[in-house]
């Protein structure tokens, strides 16, 4: 059954169960595509505001150490992935797509982006109690501008006049940082330099997101084991004598996977573009926390290079406005040459 379909499914059945409830009225008289639509900007904000929970779950696990954290949460998503896909019936699908690949050398470039993915997720929650919060929300912020530039390097897309206004911004904001502190921070770098690589081996791999999530936490599930067992048995000890640790541990597997699965129905439901304006969200809400609640230090100095990447990603916000309303022009005229 399509994504389409399934979702067309859920939102009759949704709509339908609602009927009686005091929903706005789109959403029980509305088109099954303003459903899907609506079911997609709910997912959308649903992923990223649990991906933001999420980056300050570490401060809520001490005496954990960000390292141990990050072990315990690959543990916990595999093993929720595992429940989900075997309660979905959808593990043997996954594992068929694996199997296709019959190859050595298939095999390699399959697995060669899967450091890049466990570290980005050990940055994650290592950053927010090591004081690398802002730093790292500062990447996930330059995320999308390198995506583009990626993009028109390696795919020779081409730059709209808002897109290089956009790099343009990002690119002076980062060289008035690294004037101000004669350095950059290595968080920044790692997330903006290399998170682009991992989605864009996926993309010319045709992996998808949940048989790449499932291949990568596979692998490293028994290295996370063994460093449990060797090089941090307190860790294991600790977890194993307490109630407390083993719900906090499963509630972070779960919201792992939900954020996630939330995050990938979105984007196969809402037009790209809007799908990306609202992925920046996140770094948004990183942002705020590191400051707020995790206390990450924020100088008033950093305003002015921070507000130059901002300025960029509202340049990039702009844009897909733009391309949202030339693509709603050109569907109504469609609709309107088919009806003469």
């Amino acid at each position: 059954m399509s994504t389409f379909l399934r979702s067309t499914i859920f939102g009759h059945m949704l709509a339908t169960s609602l009927s009686r409830l005091p929903v706005p009225a789109i959403w029980t008289n509305g088109s099954v595509q303003q459903r899907t639509f609506m079911t997609g900007v709910m997912l959308a904000i649903l992923s990223n505001v649990l991906f933001g929970v999420l980056y300050a779950y570490s401060s809520f696990l001490a005496p954990l150490s960000g390292t141990q954290v990050f072990i315990w949460r690959m543990l916990a998503m595999w093993a929720a992935l595992i429940g989900y896909l075997v309660i979905s019936g959808r593990l043997g699908l996954h594992l068929d797509k694996l199997k296709a690949l019959g190859s050595a050398k298939q095999w390699a470039w399959l697995l060669l982006p899967t450091p890049i993915f466990l570290s980005q997720f050990w940055l994650f929650m290592w950053a927010p109690v090591n004081g690398q919060g802002v730093q790292t929300a500062m990447g996930y912020f330059l995320f999308p501008l390198m995506m583009v530039v990626f993009g028109c390097v390696l795919f020779g897309e081409k730059l709209s006049r808002l897109q290089w206004l956009a790099v343009a911004f990002a690119a002076v904001g980062v060289g008035s940082e690294i004037v101000r502190t004669q350095s950059v921070s290595w968080a920044t770098l790692w997330v903006c330099g290399t998170y682009p690589i991992y989605y864009i081996l996926r993309r010319l791999q045709g992996i998808g997101a949940v048989t790449g999530l499932l291949v990568d936490l596979t692998i490293f599930v028994p290295f996370a084991l063994a460093y449990l067992l060797f090089i941090a048995p307190s860790s294991l000890s600790l977890v194993g004598s307490s109630g407390f640790f083993i719900m906090m541990l499963a509630g972070l597997g779960v919201m792992s996977v939900l954020a996630m699965k939330a995050n990938v129905d979105a984007s196969q439901m809402l037009p790209m573009n809007l799908y990306g304006m609202m992925s920046y969200l996140e770094p948004a809400l990183l942002f705020i926390l590191a400051i707020t609640v995790l206390g990450n230090p924020f100088e008033s100095a950093m305003i002015y290079s921070y507000g130059l990447i901002w300025l960029g990603i509202v340049c990039l916000i702009a844009h897909g406005i733009r391309q949202l309303r030339r693509a709603h022009k050109q569907s109504k005229m469609t609709e309107i040459s088919q009806i003469a």
